[in-house]
């Protein structure tokens, strides 16, 4: 049986909490194994020491849609604390917003894919503990596409942004807590932090095999199938094709009108080998957002060993046979894309340039993942150094 975080510190508080004024980075995903939310378990055993409450893109209850729709401070409806959104006019913590708190708690629910914003809004907070003298304490989840497999290549500094700040991989293999030890020493930011570990998590269990139960950490994923595809779906958001919003299953649904999803798949398969996976073709109308209203021909990705599936290789290969047979209808997403107004969304998302040429170039999808396996090893070092669980 897994103890999150929360359920640890619950279980047993830190003395050196007790007399601190706390802040609590979080979203209505931050429950425990019971469902119930970690602000009023904190409450509960701390009372008055919780003074405000941050939240991370989408908003506190995961309510705004879409990318680029920013959320409010405001008071939080269940507490009446103030609610002060790192997804608005800045997504930096303040000096006075820092001044009401000792020690910010953080107790949010990634999804292990690189371009998930949360691990930034995290970067940004540790970042300001630091210049303002602040305790950081994350209180860890598990990784819910596993903490095994490492996948994608590094991205470059000429294509960091909110979607990519650090040198990492696409599909990354860490919980939130280890993703902060890695930001904070390897990256040197440098600021007084603390990780509260899971009990009875290991790394070769997806979310499934948790039992624990599945909160939605933003509006566009749903399920733990989505996170599973999330790490390869994602680059969609960087084109004319539907990823799936404004459907019942975003990025487990993706497609156009006009795709031909027999010959799609045809081109895929022979571009790379695309284990632990069935890609069904259907058809399905987008209500919002790419195509709404609109008939499109695509594929649902069904996942039929997680153990071997590769998302991101999968995707590229999607990807590349789409630009191959469509060079006429297939468009690049043009900006903005996460407060970027210049630069190609698809880099964005991809992290190099050079994966994006080379997919135009038709290069291999297989020869691709050899050329940037060197980084990848280099990434596994600094990896190994701050590795929670065995």
């Amino acid at each position: 049986m897994i103890s999150l975080g929360i359920e640890e510190l619950i279980l047993s508080p830190p003395k050196w909490l007790a007399k601190e004024r706390l802040g609590l980075l979080c979203n209505q995903a931050s429950t425990d194994s019971k469902l119930k939310h970690s602000r009023d378990l904190l409450q509960k055993i701390m009372p008055d020491r919780l003074t405000c409450l941050f939240s991370p893109q989408h908003g506190f209850f995961a309510e705004k849609q879409d990318n680029m729709i920013e959320s409010n401070h405001g008071p939080d409806p269940s507490s009446g604390l103030p609610v002060y959104s790192l997804y608005s006019r800045a997504r930096r913590p303040t000096r006075e917003m820092f001044d009401l708190i000792d020690v910010l708690v953080i107790d949010l629910f990634d999804v292990g894919t690189r371009v998930y914003t949360f691990l930034y809004t995290m970067a940004y907070c540790l970042q300001a503990a630091a210049e303002f003298n602040k305790k950081v304490l994350v209180l860890d989840r598990p990784n819910p596409v596993g903490g095994e497999l490492v996948e994608g290549n590094i991205i470059q500094q000429d294509c960091y942004s909110f979607v990519g700040l650090y040198p990492i991989p696409m599909r990354h293999g860490l919980t939130f807590g280890e993703l902060a030890l890695l930001l904070n020493s390897h990256f040197s930011i440098g600021a007084d932090l603390e990780i509260l570990p899971m009990r009875g998590w290991q790394r070769n269990m997806v979310y499934s095999d948790t039992g624990l139960p599945w909160v939605f950490p933003s509006p566009n994923m749903p399920s733990p199938a989505a996170a599973l595809v999330y790490p390869g779906q994602v680059i969609w958001e960087g084109t004319n094709i539907s990823e799936g919003r404004g459907t019942c299953l975003p990025f487990e649904l993706f497609g156009a009108p006009f795709f031909e999803p027999d010959e799609i798949l045809h081109q895929a398969q022979k571009n790379a080998h695309m284990p632990g996976c069935f890609l069904r073709p259907l058809i399905f109308e987008p209500t919002s957002n790419k195509w709404a209203g609109q008939t499109c021909k695509g594929f649902q990705v069904h996942i039929t060993d997680p153990a071997v599936f590769r998302p991101y290789r999968t995707s590229l290969s999607l990807l590349q046979a789409v630009m191959r047979l469509y060079p006429e209808a297939f468009q690049y997403k043009k900006p903005p894309y996460e407060y970027e107004y210049e630069r190609l969304p698809m880099d964005l998302i991809l992290g190099d340039k050079k994966v994006r040429r080379a997919l135009e170039n038709g290069q291999s999808i297989m020869e691709l993942e050899k050329s940037w396996q060197a980084d990848l090893d280099d990434f596994g070092k600094l990896r190994q150094e701050v590795l929670l669980y065995n």
